[in-house]
């Protein structure tokens, strides 16, 4: 999955950021799941792009509730 960048959820409506949301927090799941059973070093860079991928629409989801 490609992970998000802010204009791209300034385009999303909010049923797709939701969406997304549940989404990125399956990947995660996934990785931390690989992680935990001796997973390479090279999902590391996928499991913080997914971190700050849900970080980055969590903001945006606030943000817009104020």
């Amino acid at each position: 999955m490609s992970h998000l960048k802010c204009r791209d959820i300034d385009n999303m409506s909010g049923e797709a950021r939701e969406a997304r949301l549940i989404e990125l927090r399956e990947e995660l799941l996934q990785l931390r799941a690989k992680q935990a059973l001796g997973g390479s070093a090279s999902n590391l860079g996928a499991y913080k792009a997914t971190r700050r991928s849900i970080a980055r629409l969590l903001t945006k989801m606030n943000g817009n509730e104020e």
